[in-house]
């Protein structure tokens, strides 16, 4: 898994998993869910992931995404 991929996949369930915490435990819990989308707002920009960097540090690998083909 390419490290864009692993990032992808990680805000994706910290976004379900806070929409579901904020259903069952708390509406607080809502403001995960808006510190993950600022996050991903400002590395557009930026260019800088926290989540990335320690990602890499875990080992997870470096490349490009490959395209969505159809076949």
């Amino acid at each position: 898994m390419s490290l864009e991929r692993a990032v992808m996949a990680f805000a994706g369930s910290m976004i379900l998993i806070s929409l579901a915490l904020a259903h069952f435990v708390s509406p607080y819990w809502l403001l995960l869910t808006v510190f993950v989308g600022f996050n991903l707002i400002q590395s557009s920009f930026t260019g800088f992931c926290p989540a990335a960097m320690i990602m890499r540090k875990l080992g997870v690998g470096r490349g490009v995404a490959p395209s969505c083909t159809f076949r």
